[in-house]
């Protein structure tokens, strides 16, 4: 994995991350982040993130790419972006304080993190139940979550995909959207990775230090959902669908639809109905 700083433009023309600085303001003494790594190209940067478990890593490690041929996102569905028009980036957390089943909450934190960062950018977003960020219902984000092992335990893996510079003609369905597209003040790829991981050690720091009690975490998130109080159909995989209005986050991060709490391993989609 190639971490070199380059000085030309990177794929598709796009001035590239600099590595070199990112390390600089990125990996100080005390903070979450201990490693950073920047590749030309790569199948998925969370599949990179799961290897580096396997192999001991320690908590901390980013890894960011150019260009990302297979990402994905929840349930193995793509995400698609243009070399050097987003973020694809992937995080390695070990909250061993924090029990399994709480874990749920670290994509919901994750997410908060996007939107925190997208209005520095002075886009306004709010958060789709459970790992999409939107802009007035288009898509500018998805996040996803993997539980990794290796010789030094359970890791979470979280990758987040932002669309900043893409243009409409290189949107992938019209329903996704991008700061750029969206006015944003700043489409630096390298500023907005500053932002968005500011915001995630932020946010993390004191979810594992409460052992990962929510109350905190919970109040923001249901302050930036665009699902709670709307009326929904949730699909689920047996191919049954659940139809009633979103009305709360519980404390395992699940979503309750009528009374129903609904985790996100038991959902294919939720979408808005009028």
């Amino acid at each position: 994995m190639s971490s070199d700083r380059r000085d030309t433009p990177g794929p598709g023309g796009r001035d590239p991350l600099d590595v070199d600085e990112l390390r600089r303001v990125l990996l100080l003494e005390g903070s979450v982040w201990t490693g950073l790594e920047v590749s030309a190209s790569t199948t998925s940067t969370n599949a990179d993130v799961v290897a580096a478990v396997g192999a001991g890593a320690p908590e901390g490690l980013v890894v960011a790419t150019e260009h990302q041929t297979a990402g994905r996102g929840r349930l193995d569905r793509r995400w698609e972006t243009p070399p050097g028009a987003g973020l694809m980036v992937s995080v390695l957390l070990r909250p061993d304080g924090v029990a399994l089943p709480q874990w749920t909450w670290l994509p919901l934190l994750t997410g908060l993190a996007v939107d925190l960062t997208a209005r520095d950018c002075g886009v306004t977003s709010g958060l789709k139940w459970p790992n999409d960020v939107l802009v007035e219902g288009r898509k500018i984000s998805g996040i996803l979550l993997e539980r990794a092992d290796g010789p030094a335990g359970p890791a979470a893996v979280v990758g987040i995909g932002l669309n900043v510079s893409t243009t409409p003609d290189e949107l992938p369905v019209p329903t996704a959207t991008s700061l750029a597209i969206e006015g944003a003040t700043t489409v630096d790829r390298g500023v907005v990775l500053q932002l968005l991981l500011g915001h995630l050690e932020r946010l993390y720091r004191p979810w594992l230090a409460s052992a990962g009690d929510p109350a905190l975490l919970r109040r923001d998130y249901l302050e930036q959902s665009v699902t709670l109080g709307s009326r929904v159909r949730v699909e689920l995989p047996d191919g049954s669908t659940l139809t009633g209005v979103a009305h709360d986050i519980d404390p395992l991060g699940r979503l309750v639809v009528d009374g129903r709490a609904i985790s996100a391993g038991d959902v294919t989609h939720v979408r808005a109905v009028g």
